[in-house]
């Protein structure tokens, strides 16, 4: 097919259905096991919740319609809008037919003695979904089971719908009405008031959504009523939801759903050019990857355009891109611009596509870094007021923790009790001091110990490498505030340094060992949005006052997050390894501190060697691996203190590391200036494996680093190899090149599948502007902060919502990719200037 043909097709594409004659194309099932018509695709439990989170929108049916899936969870669920923490059904197996073209689904929910089947089969260019009962609907269940499908509201904001030929809105913010149902709210975990339901938005049995957008048009006829809820109005990640109860005393097909996608024939994504918003150094690898369309044919040559300032732009290189072939579900193309090293303002052009300016310039990593350290981690700062000039960014938060929580207990956010509280209180009562320090570890407001020092390392690495001495803001601890954009004559790497030391310190004075964390006692409080000040009263909870009786410095409101206190011997040595390297740290700005983080470091190894493990673990929540701890504490302790001591253990310990090396060598490596040669020699084999293996990685993927494919969403992964790179091109840079930390930040920072964004808040010209932090309800961001990035929705599906914020697995900050940004942009930084030296 010609360009000037495919133009014309895509031109079509934009035009109504009604404008032009087209014949709508039959779905097929392909080889990746969903369905295909044009410019739509219908995944049939390709992906199933990851089991960490419950809900994440990943699940059941699913309608990717010009390349945004727009439409998941697709099933049978026990309430109109269930939310994050609701039940969902079990999934037993999943079947695919290929002669027949019909997926099967079998569903169950054990608990209430319910099993179903969800059927999928293309009728022409629709797919009729049916769900099947072996029994009868459960008694209990009537009028509460039924088939919904939800759709994302931002792809529905100022459109309509139609339902038996009644028109309808969709409300750009959420107005329905509802109805008080206190039974939910008990059900839920809620201990602070009634809850309630959204009553129906639109009912009947023919729906048409956003009729007069080609790109967003969904039709849905039903052998049932259909109703259409929309789940903001109880919860600000709910959306639109389509819903037809299961009827009762019925077996077989008790409902079918015909969902007809709209389909454009010749419709053709348009490429995106993968390339680093921030830009490049001129000493540095430059290239950019186009992801396109399989069935785009086009092949325009690319062009790199300096712009001078006048805005003139001239060509500096152009040509056709190399082809690199598939991955995912996209063609890809690279084209090398490394020889151009003239500092300046550039754009790369790719047909009609056009990129954000940017940058080549020496010092281009010198200061990316800043709104990280600058306005990230102070808004992080729990315990805190932060203020930055007009705005509040949150009142002192949490100045009432903490409650021990309960024994036996399995919570939310994957923290649980074991038997015993392994301290000296009781369930429920008042453990003092731990009010202090630490930062919120991600787009929530939890304190997660294994965070804290992951960041206290990490930023302790980059003070003693890049003396990182700048001062913009002001933290005052015994006040319990912080402001933005004001020095205080105190380096603010530091200044972190010791906030996060003071949680970790407080939670050995108080308990005698490091706790899995702090978190909110119910799902009430675990989803508060905005002011982390006004998340509790800030009083601690006397259990004789009334509700919202108030006794000085107490008060009767149960609101005071829950300490998770299981002993760990993988948290007491993680929490050693972050107390030794802040006690280097710390010897100038607080040499009390300083002292005492060393002094509680090297009595918890004294006593972890006096007795077994500890072996308690859940989640993600009580640390590492114990040989990774173990080895991680004895490495910094060696670092702190020259003991030799610490380097046998490190020896000791080495075989068990070297088994499982990656996401040990940054760790591994520090310890070479001083270990004996015999460390050294045993570890070259190593990683020359790592170099191997890390080749093969990043061979399957046009980007050069390591993309992976669960839940959660890879950047993490991608900064770890980067950081892994440096640290072992230092160590051996004849074995270890150092394009991976080159590579790392350029994916960071836009050359990804899915888009060309930026994936750190503020970091280069085009970058996330709505993420899933604490103001996420403004769908709004946090400068300097750094997402999940790219999710890969099984089987092939990359995808990074800009349009909303409610996705944890894409979009949510963490705090050690934030310490951990900070090192990489240094380190390369770093390199660059020694190579030019």
């Amino acid at each position: 097919m010609s360009y000037k043909s495919m133009l014309l097709l895509a031109a079509a594409a934009l035009v109504p259905s009604g404008a032009i004659a087209q014949t709508p194309a039959p779905l097929t099932l392909g080889e990746a096991e969903y369905y295909t018509a044009p410019a739509v695709n219908y995944l049939v439990f390709s992906n199933w919740y990851d089991g960490l989170f419950a809900d994440s929108k990943i699940s059941g049916v699913e309608i990717i319609q010009q390349d945004s899936r727009i439409a998941t969870n697709g099933d049978v669920r026990l309430s109109a809008t269930p939310g994050q923490w609701d039940v969902t059904g079990r999934l037993i197996d999943r079947h695919v037919n290929r002669e027949t073209g019909v997926i099967e689904a079998e569903l169950e929910y054990p608990d209430q003695g319910f099993r179903y089947t969800i059927r999928a089969e293309p009728v022409g260019d629709a797919l009729r979904i049916s769900v099947i009962l072996p029994r009868a609907l459960p008694t209990a269940l009537v009028g509460k089971a039924g088939f919904n499908l939800e759709f994302i509201p931002s792809a529905y904001f100022h459109k309509s719908y139609i339902v038996d030929g009644k028109a309808g809105a969709f409300p750009l913010y959420p107005a329905g009405a509802m109805v008080r149902t206190d039974a939910r709210n008990a059900a839920s975990g809620r201990d602070d008031g009634p809850g309630a339901e959204p009553l129906p938005m639109a009912q009947g049995q023919n729906f048409v959504l956003a009729p007069s957008d080609p790109a967003r048009r969904v039709t849905i006829r039903s052998d049932r009523p259909v109703a259409l809820y929309d789940g903001r109005n109880q919860a600000q990640n709910g959306w639109f939801v389509l819903r037809s109860e299961l009827p009762a005393d019925k077996v077989g097909t008790v409902l079918s759903w015909t969902v007809e996608a709209n389909s454009v024939p010749g419709w053709v994504r348009p490429p995106s050019i993968g390339h680093s918003q921030l830009g490049y150094a001129p000493d540095q690898s430059k290239i950019a990857t186009i992801e396109l369309d399989r069935n785009d044919a086009r092949r325009p040559d690319i062009r790199l355009l300096r712009i001078d300032a006048s805005g003139e732009e001239q060509v500096v290189k152009a040509g056709k891109p190399d082809d690199w072939g598939n991955y995912l579900r996209y063609h890809y193309l690279r084209f090398d611009f490394s020889d151009v090293t003239e500092p300046g303002l550039y754009t790369l052009g790719y047909g009609d596509i056009r990129t954000a300016p940017f940058r080549i310039a020496a010092d281009l990593y010198a200061d990316a870094w800043h709104p990280t350290l600058d306005v990230y981690f102070p808004v992080a700062m729990d315990h805190m007021a932060v203020n930055e000039a007009y705005r509040v960014w949150h009142g002192p938060a949490h100045m009432d923790d903490a409650r021990q929580a309960p024994v036996n207990h399995e919570h939310i956010d994957l923290y649980a009790q074991g038997p015993t509280t392994d301290t000296p209180f009781a369930p429920g009562e008042h453990i003092p001091g731990l009010n202090i320090g630490g930062w919120f570890d991600a787009g929530d407001f939890d304190i997660r110990t294994q965070s804290q020092y992951q960041v206290i390392r990490s930023l302790v690495r980059s003070w003693e490498r890049f003396g990182i001495d700048r001062d913009t803001t002001s933290v005052d601890e015994s006040n319990h505030r912080v402001e933005i954009h004001v020095p205080d004559g105190a380096p603010d790497l530091l200044q972190q340094i010791r906030h996060g030391t003071l949680q970790l310190v407080a939670q050995f004075d108080s308990v005698g060992h490091a706790i899995h964390g702090i978190v909110a006692p119910d799902v009430a409080q675990y989803t508060h949005l905005g002011d982390a000040g006004s998340k509790t009263d800030r009083k601690i909870y006397d259990p004789a006052l009334g509700r919202y009786a108030v006794k000085g410095d107490h008060s009767g409101m149960p609101d005071d997050r829950w300490a998770f206190t299981s002993k760990s011997s993988a948290l007491n040595y993680g929490s050693i390894a972050g107390l030794a390297a802040a006690a280097r740290a710390l010897k100038t700005l607080d040499p009390a501190l300083s002292a005492k983080a060393l002094g509680i470091a090297t009595r918890i190894w004294g006593e972890e060697q006096g007795h077994a493990p500890d072996m308690f673990r859940h989640g993600n929540t009580t640390g590492g691996p114990l040989p990774w701890e173990k080895f991680a504490a004895a490495v910094e302790l060696l670092k702190t203190t020259g003991d030799t001591r610490y380097a046998k253990a490190v020896s000791d310990i080495w075989p068990e590391i070297a088994k499982d090396f990656p996401p040990n060598a940054i760790t591994a490596a520090e310890a070479l200036p001083l270990m004996p040669a015999t460390y050294r020699q045993a570890m070259e084999p190593v990683v020359r494996q790592w170099v191997r293996e890390s080749s093969e990685a990043i061979a399957g993927n046009p980007y050069g680093v390591p993309i992976t494919e669960g839940g959660w969403a890879g950047n993490g992964t991608v900064i770890g190899y980067g950081l892994a790179t440096d640290a072992l091109h230092r160590a051996f840079p004849d074995i270890v090149k150092q394009d991976g930390v080159f590579r790392a930040l350029s994916y960071l920072l836009g050359n990804h599948p899915g888009s060309d964004i930026s994936f750190v808040s503020g970091a280069g010209s085009r970058s996330k502007e709505v993420a899933y932090g604490n103001n996420r309800a403004d769908s709004s961001f946090i400068a300097g902060g750094v997402v999940p990035g790219a999710l890969i929705i099984k089987p092939d599906f990359p995808e990074n919502h800009e349009d909303w914020p409610f996705f944890w697995g894409e979009n949510e900050y963490v705090i050690p990719e934030g310490s951990d940004f900070i090192e990489l942009t240094n380190a390369a930084h770093s390199l660059l200037t020694a190579k030019r030296k």
